[in-house]
Formats: structure tokens, sequence, C-alpha cells
């Protein structure tokens, strides 16, 4: 069976627009439902050493300083940076209940859940779990959930099993444009990745889901060129499968030799264990992270991220004094 994965992607985004083409529909039993599923979801909990997939492209230290039970940062943060993560959960939420909706009510839609055993759909709660990885002489585990895995019945009636992963974007209008979006990022790629290794899936849809929108009213043109959901639809291959698994490995080793990887400042925005990171380095490493601040800031390099540099080093700096004052 030859299988267009792109060909797919193209024909959600294309059963998601003809879903919202139409009037509002409601479902009553199927919000019913939902929310009897929610009421008593299974409880998995991790088994260690693991890694979750939204983690696939985090600084190796930070995986570090996570498995060996450092304290995770608790900083305050503004109010909007807390709404735009919410809106980006519900965003996921609308897209999992329209899929489920257009099953039912959307005459030859193509698309559906995979189910599991008690009938409920494999996503979120109902898709968690550990899977075990030994990997050049490593094991480790492979924790948490995926937005969903579809099936998509194509026109002799073969099910071909996808992956799904929902992504939004808040920002502008023109983040999900054909000009300003050619592909799916690189991070959102290696977590499905990891989900088809978890789930034995091959093929994976990123579905991007833009909330800022133009105007109430724009022309077929203007949305042609700047549409506000793109899909990407691509097989998973075994080489990337073993990129993924040698990271992961070598931070198990790490792990159990109690040998810190380097800091990766390029990836510092989003660690989750900052303060951590920053007291566990060795006077020598900070001379290093010093030396590689200087560099980038040379560098050409955009000024946003030159001072995403900058100000990682100025953290540490001032990490490091109120650790040793205390």
């Amino acid at each position: 069976m030859t299988v267009n994965i792109e060909v797919i992607a193209k024909e959600f985004t294309n059963q998601l627009d003809r879903w919202y083409s139409l009037p509002e529909q409601y479902d009553n039993e199927l919000d019913t439902m939902i929310h009897r599923w929610y009421s008593n979801p299974p409880t998995v909990w991790p088994k260690r050493p693991y890694f979750s997939p939204s983690s696939s492209k985090a600084c190796p230290r930070e995986l570090y300083m996570k498995a060996k039970r450092a304290k995770k940062d608790a900083f305050p943060k503004p109010p909007y940076q807390g709404r735009w993560q919410e809106i980006g959960t519900a965003i996921g939420d609308i897209i999992q209940r329209t899929v489920l909706a257009m099953e039912r009510n959307l005459p030859d839609c193509p698309f559906r859940f995979e189910r599991n055993a008690d009938g409920t759909p494999v996503f979120e709660d109902f898709a968690k779990k550990n899977h075990e990885i030994t990997h050049n002489g490593q094991r480790f585990y492979l924790y948490g959930t995926c937005d969903g895995i579809m099936q998509y019945v194509n026109a002799d009636g073969e099910i071909i099993r996808v992956g799904l992963e929902i992504k939004s974007k808040q920002t502008t209008p023109s983040k999900t444009s054909l000009y300003s979006m050619k592909e799916a990022e690189e991070g959102h790629r290696k977590q499905c990745v990891a989900y088809s290794l978890m789930y034995d899936v091959d093929y994976y849809i990123i579905l991007y889901v833009n909330a800022a929108k133009k105007n109430w009213v724009i022309s077929d043109e203007e949305y042609e060129a700047t549409p506000d959901i793109r899909a990407f639809g691509f097989e998973i291959t075994d080489a990337e499968r073993t990129e993924l698994l040698d990271n992961f490995a070598e931070i198990t080793a790490a792990i159990n030799n109690d040998t810190p990887p380097p800091l990766d400042l390029s990836r510092w925005t989003f660690n989750n264990f900052k303060t951590a990171c920053a007291l566990s380095l060795t006077n020598e490493e900070v001379a290093q992270v010093k030396t590689q601040v200087r560099n980038v800031m040379r560098s050409g390099l955009p000024q946003f991220k030159k001072e995403g540099y900058y100000d990682a080093y100025e953290f540490i700096k001032e990490t490091r004094v109120k650790g040793e004052a205390v």
C-alpha cells in the first residue's frame, strides 16, 4: 500500500474546513461522553528514568537535572503568558472534539480517532503510557501522551494509522502564511518521532492552528495565502528514531554516571530548571559559557537571539551569587 502522507494532511485540513463551513452543530451526546470519560481517567505514573516526548529537543543539562530530582523553577510569569498557554491547550481540546464530531456527524469524513478497548479515544489521559526503551546499553522510558492517533480510511477502504500533533500560533496571522511557514518546526517533528516509538505509528500530521486572525471577513485569495490552519504530514524514518534514541541514551548514561552534560543556552527560554542548572555549573563551565556568549554577541545572529544568550548568562551569574550568599 502506497501512502502519501502529505496528501492525507491536506485532506485533513479540507475536512476541517468543510466542517467549520457548516452551520454550528450541537451534539449533546458527544459532550456528555467526553465529560464522562474525563470524570474518571486512568492514572499512569512515570517510571524512571524517563523522557517526555515534548522534551525531545530540550537542553541535555535540563533533562539531567530533572532526572536527578532537582527543584523545578516556580517563577511568577506574566499573566498574558499564562493565558497564552491555556488558550493553546484549549485549541487542542477543540480540535480533538471536532474530529470526534466529524466522525459522528460529517458524511464521508475519512478521519476518526483510534479507540481503546473501553471505547475511549486514543488521546490525552486515555493514551498515557510508559514505553520502555533499551538502546546503546541504556534503559529508559518514554513517558507521556499524545494529541491523538487517528485512522484514515482511503478510497479503497484501507485503514492508515496517522498520529496527530496540534500546535497553536497566537502572535500574528502571518505565522501560518504560505510565505512564512514552509514546514513543521524541528522540535515539533522530534516530538512526533518519540510518539512514533510509543504508539508504533509511522505517519504523522502536525496541525498548526492560528488564533490570530486578519479580519472577520477576508477574500478567498487572502485565506489561501494566509490560512489560519496548516497541516504538515511526514513519514518518520528509522534514522530519525535512532538519532532521538542516541540522544536520550547519552543523557541516561550521564545520569547513571553522575556526569552532567553541557548546558545548551540556545534552549534556555523554555528550560524549567534554570536555577538548578546555574548552581550545578562548575567554575570552568561558567567560563566556557561566558566565552560562548561573547562569541555570540560578536556573531551575525539576530539581535533577539543575542539578547537571549546575554540574559541567560546574567541569570546564571546572579543566581550563583545568591546561591553563595545563602
